[in-house]
């Protein structure tokens, strides 16, 4: 039942993965609270669950800070609905089995597990009472979601009256449930991070896969997390920490990961011309970095077991923020022909295939074309949601099978041992079989 108290922490041994999360960036100018907003204040923030489960635990983030941040209270309950802060039941979360807890700079934390059931596809609300925001703050602006702020300590409230609205997320990292199948995470910029959908819809493409996933019951337990960041470079910072930096924590660290899709270079090529023309040596430069730091994120993820997928780059062509050129279009065709025929990636989803204009291959297709010309529309979300195949996730199996599976052969290695009048000790090696299984992605 949701808001039982669960085990004690130190007990936990079970298997999790992330549900839902975002990349976690420096939140600063209109995207940071005030300090007016920023002293004694619940924080209120509504987030979907990809996948379900009957345990619970967050991850709070000061990945950014340069000062300790102070948790005096959390809170987790089910969200009425998206835009709301109203809540239903719910309990108070610990840390350590404490009420408080003190996030050191550049760290971030769990919380204790709980017993709480949340449906796969379900709204949560994490509510946490914080004295002061440490700076620089940590957040995900691009949210697309209210938040709610009010002055005090309310988090166990059911109605936040008089609440402040934010459409950006602060702190909050991670929701992970414990025996799900696996995550699969997409990292990339603006276009995965959903640029344009509107507060509350959950519309973005990886929330079309997400739907999808769930209406298979053999992969209702698979989590999706959007790792997007609006404005994201592969080899620059920008509007955030460059792809290829924060690739392990918004990757490799997360609980339960077995694949990840990058999607994301636009930003790179339309830097390049936007102020000036570039050298026909630099537009080579570009291409050649760029798929040099695919392959290095690919040889990480495949040292944590993770599978990555290569999303082709879509067309831009007539965006006026670029303005890119037939030099541009070169490269962004040359990078495309490395995901799709290098051999570097485990598979290939070609989202320039299903997006472009079959009558001009450097533009969006009309109906797909929000009218930038370089982001998708609401439909052109829902084609790019609707673009990856699920047979990618056919190898999804519940953390509890591998469980099961690795007890059952150790009950095996046990009967041999016996039979063959080997005694058994407590520090034995474990059997060759058993590590294998351990490593596996999915007992990450």
């Amino acid at each position: 039942m949701a808001g039982a108290r669960d085990a004690s922490p130190q007990a936990d041994h079970a298997r999790w993965i992330a549900s839902w999360g975002s990349a976690q960036m420096v939140a600063d100018g209109d995207n940071a609270l005030s300090p007016e907003r920023a002293t004694s204040f619940t924080l209120r923030q509504v987030v979907r669950l990809s996948a379900g489960g009957d345990r619970v635990r967050v991850r709070l983030s000061n990945a950014h800070g340069s000062e300790p941040l102070r948790i005096e209270a959390a809170h987790l309950a089910l969200s009425a609905a998206p835009g709301s802060a109203r809540i239903t039941g719910g309990q108070r979360l610990t840390f350590t089995g404490r009420a408080t807890a003190i996030i050191p700079p550049g760290a971030e934390i769990f919380s204790d597990p709980v017993a709480f059931t949340a449906a796969a596809g379900a709204d949560v609300a994490i509510s946490l009472f914080i004295p002061a925001m440490a700076g620089p703050q940590t957040g995900h602006p691009g949210a697309r979601a209210t938040s709610f702020i009010l002055s005090g300590d309310h988090v166990a409230d059911p109605v936040l009256a008089g609440a402040e609205h934010a459409t950006h997320w602060y702190v909050l990292s991670d929701v992970e449930v414990a025996r799900g199948a696996a995550t699969f995470v997409a990292i990339g910029d603006s276009i995965t991070d959903g640029y344009g959908v509107a507060p509350d819809r959950n519309t973005r493409w990886p929330d079309i896969l997400a739907e999808r996933l769930r209406a298979r019951p053999a992969l209702r337990g698979v989590g999706v997390i959007n790792a997007g960041i609006g404005g994201n470079r592969v080899l620059l910072d920008g509007l955030g920490p460059n792809l290829l930096a924060r690739f392990d924590r918004d990757v490799v660290a997360r609980s339960g990961v077995r694949w990840a899709i990058v999607l994301a270079g636009i930003n790179d090529l339309g830097v390049l011309t936007r102020d000036a023309p570039a050298t026909p040596a630099q537009h080579a430069a570009i291409v050649a970095q760029v798929t040099a730091a695919y392959a290095q994120v690919v040889q990480r993820a495949h040292a944590h077991g993770i599978k990555v997928i290569g999303g082709t780059l879509m067309p831009f062509g007539g965006n006026e923020y670029y303005h890119p050129g037939a030099e541009t279009e070169v490269d962004r065709q040359a990078i495309n022909q490395f995901i799709r025929r290098s051999g570097t990636f485990d598979a290939v989803v070609d989202f320039d295939r299903a997006m472009r204009d079959p009558a001009r291959a450097d533009r969006l297709a009309p109906a797909y074309d929000s009218s930038d010309h370089l982001h998708p529309s609401e439909a052109g979300y829902r084609a790019m949601g609707e673009a990856v195949p699920l047979a990618l996730f056919d190898d999804a199996r519940p953390a509890r099978a591998v469980r099961v599976r690795a007890r059952r052969i150790d009950r095996i290695a046990a009967r041999r041992r016996l039979n063959a009048a080997v005694p058994l000790r407590r520090s034995a090696p474990l059997s060759p079989i058993r590590s294998l299984i351990l490593a596996t992605p999915v007992d990450r």
